[in-house]
């Protein structure tokens, strides 16, 4: 974990604000086309996800039964479960609030067969009414109404966001696709010939999720050569631990992007491994150190924008972390930071200057995010002969940074050198900003199709696995 280098960034905020400040009609110009752009750009320019407007509907439309039982705004229980009513709001008031399975008993039952079916993705059916939708035939029909529809749109939110809700997740776990209308999309799927297959189409299609699904289905893991087990208890707790820890990626495959960049940067924090994609194929390889066990050291999962490289880059080191191991350090080598190179900052952060033994070594790539977790150089060249590369404190150290600069640069390598050679901080942005994805995959299919594991080092598979069940399971 570093700070953003800073060399480069105050200077250009102090000019930009001269420049604002020299000219009142600018500054009256750029705050209207601020608002014009989130008028404009809707969710994308403004961020926040606007709530749902609902278009006002007739009095005689909200006047019936289903409108009379969400009217209040609480939830529903029926059966002893509680319904999302406001899931329930926002879908029955674009049907003005009618119901829609009486008149659709055969895609309401494949609907039905569909939920109960979840198992297949990894997900624990209890989750979705299971139990009730089952007997759901013994229910008046408002109700057994209202359930269906509630099912429906839990499993497909599971299948289009995770079903881990995002208040559920850890601060690491930073992963989100883009939000789903999902009362838009049942909307328009019932009037169609297939709505539990637009259901299912939710779910990721990355060959990484068909593959698990796959092995989960047909223990296709079992071709992965496990250790030779003393005894067939042993090997049923190995195949049970895999087993969740396919259910558990599968999980984290629903937390990316359904539509992957054709250009990206991959690194799996257990496989210990950087791969950079042109057009969806792997073009560049190379090992990687990660983040040591300690929970406030390990590499969490996140995307973001490689925006830029900086070449000799400073390190500012965190106060946290100059409190934790540089200050004690100081009582007993007075000159360890004459000795590195290093400063202390009147904010209580040390900076260590840029050269051959600084802690970022010669190539730093710029990726902003709150986690202050970079891609960087390193002058410890040894550590990647190393089979355990946990090493970090959540940055992520390149075996080969100047082979991946001059390739995310678009330049030969020999000008990345000379960028080097020069011992000045040089910023130098990207052709184009390029997605980076920081994961977390215990198990995945490798690019040759064929099902690997890591070892679960953080140990937050079991974790993801709890959640994905109704019911706490030890």
């Amino acid at each position: 974990m570093v700070s953003r280098p800073e060399f480069e960034v105050g200077h250009a905020r102090r000019a930009e604000a001269t420049r604002d400040d020299a000219h009142p009609t600018r500054r009256a110009v750029l705050a209207r086309g601020a608002v014009a752009v989130c008028v404009i750009g809707g969710l994308g320019a403004c961020g926040a996800r606007p709530a749902p407007v609902v278009t006002p509907v007739a009095r005689r439309t909200i006047e019936t039964p289903i409108a009379r039982m969400l009217a209040d705004g609480s939830d529903l229980v029926v059966g002893g479960e509680t319904l999302d009513g406001a899931a329930l709001r926002q879908f029955y008031a674009l049907r003005q609030f009618q119901p829609v399975w009486s008149t659709r008993q055969a895609k309401a039952d494949d609907l039905a067969a569909l939920v109960l079916r979840a198992g297949d993705h990894g997900l624990d059916p209890d989750m979705f009414r299971a139990g009730l939708l089952r007997r759901r035939e013994g229910m008046q029909p408002l109700h057994r109404e209202l359930l269906l529809t509630d099912a429906v749109l839990a499993y497909a939110g599971a299948l289009a966001h995770g079903a881990v809700p995002a208040d559920k997740r850890t601060n690491a776990e930073a992963m989100a696709p883009a939000p789903v209308d999902l009362a838009a999309v049942l909307d328009e799927a019932i009037d169609g010939a297939d709505p539990a297959g637009v259901i299912e189409a939710l779910a990721p299609q990355t060959p990484t999720y068909l593959g698990l699904r796959l092995a989960m289905r047909g223990g296709a893991w079992r071709m992965a050569r496990l250790p030779r087990q003393r005894s067939a208890a042993v090997a049923a707790v190995a195949a049970a631990q895999r087993q969740r820890s396919i259910e558990a990626n599968l999980e984290r495959e629903r937390w990316l992007p359904r539509d992957l960049p054709a250009d990206r940067v991959w690194v799996n924090v257990p496989d210990q491994q950087l791969v950079l994609y042109r057009d969806h194929r792997p073009a560049f390889t190379t090992s990687v150190v990660v983040g040591d066990n300690a929970e406030r050291n390990q590499t969490p999962e996140f995307h973001t924008l490689i925006e830029a490289s900086f070449f000799n880059p400073p390190w500012v080191i965190p106060r946290d972390i100059v409190t934790a191991e540089i200050l004690p350090r100081l009582v007993r080598e007075p000159d360890y930071l004459a000795r590195n190179n290093m400063v202390m900052r009147a904010n209580g952060e040390v900076e260590q200057s840029a050269g051959p033994e600084a802690g970022l070594g010669f190539v730093l790539f710029d990726m902003p995010n709150r986690f202050d977790v970079y891609l960087h150089d390193t002058p410890d060249r040894f550590v990647f002969s190393r089979s355990n590369r946990r090493m970090s404190r959540g940055c992520i150290r390149v075996q080969n940074p100047r082979e991946l600069a001059a390739l995310l640069m678009e330049q030969p390598i020999e000008e990345i050198d000379r960028m080097i050679a020069t011992g000045s901080t040089t910023r130098a942005r990207l052709p184009a900003p390029m997605p980076v994805f920081l994961t977390y995959r215990t198990a995945f299919v490798d690019t040759e199709g064929a099902m690997q594991f890591r070892a679960d080092f953080y140990e937050r598979d079991a974790s993801v696995w709890r959640r994905l069940r109704k019911q706490p399971v030890a």
